[in-house]
This record gives structure tokens, C-alpha cells and sequence, in this order.
């Protein structure tokens, strides 16, 4: 089993404003003057569906299986430029890449068991985050944690 590790996290570039939807993310590709072909499509329309965390391959696979004919280039070509543009985000893991359909700023639990990722939204107390700005004198904008348990 291969473990995550927190500095194997890779966050897409700020987005101008949170993706909430498949139609938001076929929007914000227009309003960037992506080319939406019939394969980015596919990939969009999958990663909304599950909601899970996949790699490149898991996406080929998936999208073959339902009778979505995508070949390997293209999904990985595809994947790359929705990650740039920040559509999707993007986790290094020892093992590879996997692509998550959100694109906001949101931390992980990592399960050390299923090497399932979890997406989760927290919040920490004003006084962590003013913690933090003391010890590295920088002014805290976001933030990302990455939790890591096993079943309970």
C-alpha cells in the first residue's frame, strides 16, 4: 500500500471564483475560450458524477466502460489542461495523479486503509491561523490541511 503524503499535495492555480457545478465548469472552460470537445466533456461530466478523487487511468477506464470512446492522450492532455486552468484539482500521490472534480480551496482525510481521498471543508480558529502568522511572519490567505486516519 502506498501512502499519501502531505508534501505529494498539488493545488490547482487560485481559481477566479468556485466551480459548483458540471455547468459551471462547461461555463468557466467557455468564459476562458477553452475548446469544449466531446472528450473534455466526458471527463467533466464523470469527475461531477463521482465526486471521488481518480486517476488518469481510472478516468480511461471508466469512460470506456460507459461507452464514451477516449483514447489515452487525450484523456491525460485533457486532464492537464483543465487542471492549468484551474477547473479541477490535481493530488501528487507516490503513486501518480489523481484528478478531483472541485476546484476551490478545501483539505483532505486521507484513509490509510482504502487510500480513499475525502474532500472536506475546515475551518480553523482565528487564533491557529494568527499562531501561524506569528512563527513565519506571513499574512495566512488560505489554507489547505491534510488529514490521515485509518478505520475506526
Amino acid at each position: 500500500m502506498s501512502l499519501v503524503s502531505a508534501d505529494h499535495i498539488k493545488i490547482m492555480q487560485t481559481p477566479s471564483s468556485h466551480i459548483s457545478s458540471y455547468s459551471d465548469a462547461i461555463e468557466r472552460c467557455q468564459s476562458l475560450g477553452m475548446r469544449l470537445s466531446r472528450q473534455r466533456r466526458y471527463i467533466l461530466e464523470l469527475l461531477w458524477d463521482v465526486k471521488d478523487h481518480l486517476s488518469a487511468r481510472d478516468i480511461y477506464d471508466e469512460l470506456n466502460r460507459r461507452g464514451k470512446k477516449i483514447g489515452h492522450t487525450s484523456v491525460y492532455q485533457n486532464l492537464e489542461a483543465l487542471f492549468e486552468q484551474g477547473i479541477i484539482e490535481c493530488v501528487e500521490r507516490s503513486d501518480g495523479r489523481l484528478y478531483g472534480h472541485l476546484n476551490c480551496s478545501h483539505s483532505h482525510v486521507n484513509c490509510l486503509d482504502t487510500e480513499k481521498i475525502i474532500d472536506i471543508d475546515i475551518k480553523l480558529p482565528d487564533a491557529v491561523i494568527q499562531e501561524v502568522e506569528k512563527r513565519t511572519g506571513l499574512k495566512i490567505t488560505d489554507y489547505r490541511i491534510d488529514f490521515f486516519g485509518t478505520a475506526t
